[in-house]
């Protein structure tokens, strides 16, 4: 009976020193890498990564490929005022087959998300940031269906405007993989070709 007074007791201040303190700053923690997530969250600082040794910029190791994508652009963006690149980028072909209809299904809502807003849903020119000259920006995009530089561009070189970015376009190489930016060179080459001629009226048509 003594010896279960005393365990009692001892078990009434465990539970009260263990009660006393703030939860929200704990005294020991049992594997603080677990209790302490060193995750990088979406958009978040790695400024105090650095302070515990660990330099993470979020971009893949030089030279590696995703499992399952295609090689990388064999050409980088050229220095402001060189277009050595860009010319040569004509010579590269799109390394992607005719696209099904599934895959030109996805490039088109990759276009509609990623270019539509500036070259318009119909590829005019006339997206939402222009508007027939209303909306924030007062010079028209490109005109993806009749501009002649879009049109005759190369499939190589439209590649390299849409990863690097053209004048006041700005590159899409970190926000589309290289699959998609193929892809949607794909989807603009094949909206750009011209339509197939009606049929010729038949005579007996004609008579009618």
């Amino acid at each position: 009976m003594k010896y279960a007074a005393i365990f009692s007791v001892a078990l009434v201040g465990l539970m009260i020193t263990g009660c006393g303190h703030d939860k929200k700053q704990p005294k020991d923690v049992y594997m603080p890498d677990m209790a302490y997530s060193r995750a990088v969250e979406t958009y978040s600082s790695t400024e105090n990564l650095k302070e515990q040794g660990i330099f993470y910029n979020a971009t893949p190791v030089s030279g590696t490929v995703k499992r399952g994508e295609l090689l990388p652009f064999p050409y980088a963006k050229d220095k402001d005022g060189d277009t050595t690149n860009y010319i040569a980028s004509k010579q590269v072909a799109n390394p992607l087959p005719a696209l099904s209809k599934e895959q030109s299904v996805e490039a088109e809502r990759l276009y509609l998300v990623n270019c539509g807003v500036c070259h318009g849903q119909k590829m005019d020119g006339n997206g939402p940031l222009y508007k027939d000259g209303k909306g924030p920006y007062t010079a028209a995009p490109r005109n993806l269906m009749t501009d002649p530089v879009v049109v005759n561009m190369p499939e190589g070189q439209m590649f390299y405007s849409i990863t690097y970015g053209k004048n006041a376009m700005g590159g899409y190489g970190t926000q589309l993989s290289t699959t998609q930016r193929w892809m949607l060179v794909h989807f603009i080459k094949e909206k750009q070709k011209p339509a197939p001629a009606a049929p010729a009226a038949t005579d007996s048509a004609a008579k009618k």
